[in-house]
Order: C-alpha cells, then sequence, then structure tokens
C-alpha cells in the first residue's frame, strides 16, 4: 500500500488554559460519573439491595431486573464503547498524524452504519457471518472512499478531514433514503442509528468483549513501532519500521474497533474525536501517554452523557439517542480547536472564476436554459405514473391539482437556494461553499423547528421569517469564527460543517422524543415536497421571483467584493453595508427554500459551478443561470422522487442531495 502521510511531525500548536495532565478532567469526570451513578440508584433501589440487584437479582422484584438487565449493561457498554472510540481516535490520529482524525470525522462510522443497513435489509446472511464484518467492509469502504478524494492533495489534514466530513453527510444521506424506503422500521432504525446504548440484557457486552480482547492483541505487536512515528518517515525508515504495513495495519485495526461498535449501538459521534484532543490539550504529548489516557477519558465522557441524558429526559430516556447528546459536545469541541490547531497544507488555489472558461455572450446560455426548464415543467406536470402504468395528462383536473403545487414549489426552492449559494460563493470568495455545506440551511431548519414546536399553528410569513433569523444568525457564527484564520476556505468549511453537525444532533434529540410533530418534521427534512399545497407554492413562487429581481441589482457589489478589501473600497462600493445586504438576502433566499426542500439538497453548490462550467462568469449571468439550473435540478428530482419507486416515493432534496453530493466529492477529488 502507498504512503498514507505527509512527512514531518504531528503539526499542532495548543494553549494550556487549565491544569496540564489529564489526571485533573478524568478524577473530575470520575467523581461526576459516580456521583449521577449513585444518585440514579438511590432513586431505582434502596442501597441494601444494590448488590443483590447487580449479582444475583430476584425474579419477582422488577426494580431489581431492570437494573440487573437495562441500567447496569448499558452503564458497561457506555464504558467499554466510550474506550474503544477514543482508542480509534487515537490510533488514526498518530497514523494520520492527523490532529482531527477520528472514526467520525473520517466517515468510518456511517459507512460502517451504511453497510450494516445494507445488509440488513437485502442481504441479512451475510450477518451470520458476524455483524462486526459487514460493518468492517462499510467502513473500510468510507475511508478508502476518504484517502482517494484527499489523495491528489498529498493527504494534508485539512483536505483529508474535509472528505471525511462531506464523505459522512453523503453517507447520511444514503442511510436516511433507506430508511424512507422501510418506513415501518423508520422509528427504530433511526433511534439506533444515531447511537442508542440502550439495553435490555447482558447479550450485547458479551458480543463485544470479546472482539475488543482481539482487536487489542493484535494491536500489542503495533505499540513500539507506532510510538516512532513521532519521527519523521525518514528517521523512522532508518529504525527498520515497515511503514506501509504498519499505516496499513494500524488504520485496518481501527477501523475494525470503530466498526464493533457501531454494529452494537450504532454511531457514536466525535467520542474519538474529542478524547485524543482534550488529552493532549492537557499535557499527553507522547503516543504512550495518550493511548493511556484517551480511552479512560473517553469512557468516563460517554458514561457522563449517558447518565446525564438519564437523569434529564426520565422516562424518555430510552428514546433520546447518546450518540446525538455526544455531538452537542463534539461539534462545540471541533470549533474551538480549529483556531488552535495549525495545519500544513491543504491550502486552495486562489480565485474563483478563472479555471472556467467564460463565454463571450452568456445571455445565448440563458435561453436555452429556461427552453430545458420549460420542458422539464411540462414534463412533471404531464406525465407520471399510476397503477395502469405510465401516463400522459395534462387535461386531468385532479391530477393537475395535486402535480403542480410540488413543481411549482420545487421549481421555486431549487431557484432561492442557487441564487443563495451563487451568493456565498462571491461573497466568501470559496468556490466549495453552499448554503447546505456551511450549516446556513441547518440554522434555518433548527429555527423552523423550534417555531413548530413553540407555536405549531404559526402562518408561512412567521416561519419564514424565524427560519430567516436562524439562518443569518448561523452566517454571522461562522464568518465570526472564520475571521481569525482569515476566511481561509478550506478552515470556512470545516466550521460550517462542524456547525451543521450541532445543528443535527439538536433536530435528532427533538425528534426522538415520539412527539407526532418529530414525524411530520422527518419527511420534510428530507427535502418532501409531498404536503406542499397551492397556497404554500404560490407564496414560494413570488417569493422567489421578488428576491430574484432584488438580488440582480447588486450584481456590482458580487463581481467586487470577491477582489478584497481595498478594490471595492476604492470604486465606492460601502464595504459593511453591501455584505450585510448580501447576509441578509442570503439567509432569507436560505429560509424560503429549506421551508420546501428541507436542510440538505446541495443544490447552493451544484447550481453556481454548473453556470460556470457553462461559460456564465459574470455575477448577473450566474445568476440567472444558477437560478435556472437550481430550478431545473430540483424539478427533475422531484418527478424522479415520485415515479421511480412509485407508488413509493422519495424526497425531492433527498434525491439532490445525492446528486449534488456527488458533484461535491468531484470537486474535492478534482482540487
Amino acid at each position: 500500500m502507498t504512503d498514507l502521510l505527509a512527512p514531518g511531525p504531528l503539526p499542532v500548536r495548543t494553549r494550556r488554559s487549565f491544569s496540564s495532565h489529564p489526571a485533573w478532567l478524568c478524577g473530575a469526570l470520575l467523581i461526576l460519573t459516580l456521583g449521577l451513578a449513585f444518585a440514579d440508584l438511590s432513586q431505582r433501589l434502596p442501597s441494601g439491595q444494590w448488590l443483590q440487584a447487580m449479582f444475583a437479582p430476584q425474579a419477582g422484584n422488577m426494580a431489581q431486573l431492570i437494573l440487573h438487565f437495562s441500567w447496569l449493561p448499558r452503564l458497561c457498554m457506555a464504558l467499554l464503547c466510550g474506550a474503544v472510540l477514543a482508542l480509534a481516535g487515537t490510533l488514526m490520529q498518530q497514523v494520520l498524524r492527523n490532529p482531527l482524525a477520528s472514526p467520525t470525522t473520517l466517515g468510518v462510522a456511517s459507512g460502517a452504519q451504511l453497510g450494516l443497513l445494507v445488509a440488513t435489509l437485502w442481504a441479512p446472511w451475510l450477518l451470520d457471518f458476524g455483524r462486526e464484518w459487514v460493518a468492517l467492509a462499510g467502513g473500510g469502504l468510507a475511508s478508502l472512499l476518504v484517502f482517494a478524494l484527499a489523495w491528489r492533495r498529498g493527504l494534508a489534514p485539512l483536505t483529508l478531514i474535509l472528505a471525511g466530513l462531506v464523505v459522512t453527510l453523503y453517507l447520511s444521506a444514503l442511510n436516511v433514503t433507506l430508511m424512507l424506503i422501510q418506513q415501518q422500521d423508520l422509528n427504530a432504525v433511526f433511534i439506533w442509528g444515531s447511537g442508542s446504548l440502550s439495553q435490555n440484557s447482558w447479550n450485547s457486552v458479551q458480543f463485544l468483549v470479546p472482539r475488543l480482547i482481539v482487536g487489542l492483541l493484535l494491536l500489542l505487536p503495533l505499540l513500539r513501532p507506532l510510538a516512532l512515528l513521532e519521527l519523521d518517515d525518514s528517521g523512522v525508515k532508518s529504525l527498520g519500521v515497515p511503514l506501509r504495513f504498519l499505516r496499513f495495519s494500524t488504520l485496518t485495526l481501527a477501523v475494525y474497533l470503530a466498526a464493533c461498535v457501531v454494529s452494537t449501538v450504532g454511531v457514536i459521534g466525535f467520542i474519538g474525536l474529542a478524547a485524543p484532543a482534550l488529552v493532549r490539550l492537557l499535557g499527553a504529548r507522547t503516543f504512550a501517554q495518550r493511548l493511556c489516557w484517551a480511552p479512560l477519558l473517553g469512557s468516563l465522557l460517554l458514561s457522563v452523557t449517558d447518565l446525564g441524558i438519564q437523569r434529564l429526559a426520565g422516562s424518555l430516556a430510552e428514546l433520546v439517542p447518546t450518540g446525538a447528546a455526544t455531538a452537542l459536545l463534539g461539534a462545540p469541541l471541533l470549533l474551538w480547536l480549529l483556531p488552535r490547531l495549525r495545519l500544513a497544507g491543504g491550502q486552495p488555489h486562489s480565485g474563483d472564476g478563472q479555471h472556467f472558461s467564460r463565454h463571450p455572450f452568456p445571455a445565448r446560455r440563458l435561453l436555452p436554459l429556461a427552453v430545458a426548464l420549460a420542458c422539464a415543467l411540462l414534463v412533471a406536470l404531464g406525465l407520471g405514473r399510476g397503477l395502469d402504468g405510465w401516463q400522459w395528462s395534462l387535461t386531468d383536473a385532479s391530477l393537475l391539482d395535486w402535480r403542480w403545487p410540488r413543481v411549482m414549489a420545487a421549481a421555486a426552492a431549487g431557484c432561492m437556494l442557487a441564487l443563495a449559494g451563487c451568493m456565498i460563493q462571491r461573497l466568501t470568495g470559496n468556490p466549495m461553499a453552499s448554503p447546505e455545506v456551511l450549516g446556513i440551511s441547518a440554522g434555518a431548519a433548527l429555527g423552523l423547528i423550534a417555531l413548530l414546536f413553540l407555536l405549531p399553528y404559526s402562518g408561512p410569513l412567521a416561519q419564514l421569517a424565524l427560519s430567516g433569523l436562524g439562518a443569518g444568525l448561523t452566517l454571522v457564527l461562522l464568518l465570526g469564527l472564520s475571521r481569525r484564520s482569515g476566511f481561509a476556505p478550506e478552515r470556512v468549511l470545516l466550521i460550517g460543517i462542524s456547525i451543521t453537525a450541532l445543528f443535527d444532533a439538536l433536530q435528532v434529540i427533538l425528534l426522538a422524543g415520539g412527539d407526532p410533530r418529530g414525524q411530520n418534521l422527518l419527511g420534510w427534512m428530507s427535502g418532501s415536497t409531498y404536503f406542499v399545497g397551492p397556497q404554500m407554492a404560490l407564496w414560494v413562487l413570488i417569493c422567489s421571483l421578488v428576491l430574484l429581481v432584488v438580488a440582480l441589482p447588486f450584481g456590482r457589489w458580487l463581481e467586487l467584493l470577491p477582489l478584497g478589501d481595498g478594490t471595492p473600497r476604492a470604486l465606492g462600493v460601502p464595504l459593511g453595508r453591501s455584505r450585510f445586504v448580501l447576509l441578509l438576502l442570503a439567509a432569507l433566499l436560505t429560509a424560503g427554500a429549506t421551508l420546501i426542500v428541507g436542510p440538505l439538497s446541495f443544490i447552493g453548490l451544484l447550481a453556481p459551478h454548473l453556470a460556470r462550467l457553462l461559460g456564465m462568469a459574470r455575477a448577473v449571468p450566474q445568476l440567472l443561470g444558477a437560478a435556472l439550473l437550481g430550478a431545473l435540478v430540483m424539478v427533475a428530482a422531484d418527478w424522479l422522487g415520485r415515479t421511480l419507486l412509485f407508488p413509493a416515493q422519495l424526497p425531492a432534496g433527498l434525491l439532490a442531495s445525492l446528486l449534488g453530493g456527488a458533484y461535491f466529492m468531484l470537486c474535492l477529488y478534482r482540487r
């Protein structure tokens, strides 16, 4: 296997803002774990029955049986899974010399989950060989995809993590697609996939322990060579260490350990990142120190999180996935770590449009796009599948009354997302930015979810206002966190994806409580236009046309702002006011689109790039071309979603995200 690492020691710079030894934090977490455990035990049983319940529960005592077969196995699983994920993250960070590497950020967890879902649905006989091997295959293939995407950049740390997070988002979209196809198992799969530690026996512990022992035994002969990776490659090779074999075997072992956890409890996010990073910040500089303290800290972090969930959620604790709760810890940690880590490589090429040929008459490209959109609208309205097969009809009033609101809403949402993506790309100077990737759509979705839970009967204007507020605040947060790095494109993308993970965790916790509104929101979050009525369709269509007309006069600002501060200021552009207006407009566009197709579609990335490829590099032609292309892609996705698997339907936003996510990975590979 070829070399998987850029040469040089692990490039990390940290600040010691608190005690310089991990023992302090581990001790504090241990005390907190014991306190929560004793408080929980005191509520369940008198102290005199604790030992009996743990080792020999009475058959007729339900409280003792629950403690023995549910509470205690859950605590053991939290300690085991936290330690194993932290160990896997430590191994990945050591072998890749990347302080942001972990099973979550490299796509291993999502790949393992996808492998298990595919095997469960279509090849259950594979599980007879051991579900950990199926998870290992899925996680291994996801890791290979991540390495392939980052290969041309020499596996630079930022590029590698960006590729891992993009693959994670894409595989998560595939997982949601499978969940929607299998509606009967939706709720259970949804909670398990988010990382549930709920137990009803000791079977999971008995399954996990021997496999972990095997993994640890395989790790023992690798410990000494791995410690030598603190040196550069030439120094390691001079000592006779086979680097390629060491890296390949260590990564395989780390993926196997993570796959064992995923196959047992689902995806537990960010523990593999948080524990090694925290012990490094606390002074564990050598590999031996991190290998000792990181698993201990990971087990305590996960156990404290899970015990806290049981304490706060009460009777709903079984429905709240612990994996989502750990993302509430891991995503802010990643946001805090990024400015403090000096990561080598991964700097993007400068410029925005110079890599694309510019058409001398871009207006000539707009007419064919408009004709293509008109044809797509006609096909979407007239052609469909019914009980009698394919049918064409533009005269059936009942069919048109059902189809036209969906088609118009999809076109309007695609237009608004494309406009927002085009404006954000030019405003940030980052051609790989979009509302979905930067977390702006997730912020709009979170604002809308909060409104629907607090005021379920609010109108479209209130929904647009609060989702716009969520999108705007997210955009301000993103720019504020990116200012310190000089808005370096890949750091901006990492911050945006971290914000998306944080908001997704909040959404999962809100939706996992069993509220009927949560199940309706799940379909909306995947981008379904099924429930769009005529009034909403007309409202969104008018909104998109108005915002398009409003956006076009700002073409001059969008042309000049990517050039930096000096040139626009010299030409009389009011920098503060122009950026505020454009940010506000982008937030409104994102909010309006998110109301229809949910928070993830990648149209905001795909459409502006396609417009550039067609030669529309100037601001106004690109805005118009992107709007037409975004509407075209969303109309096509909506039509395919309701015809491909008839009578089952796939949401338009989900299909668009699969297409746009593939294009994003292609862009990342070509950079």
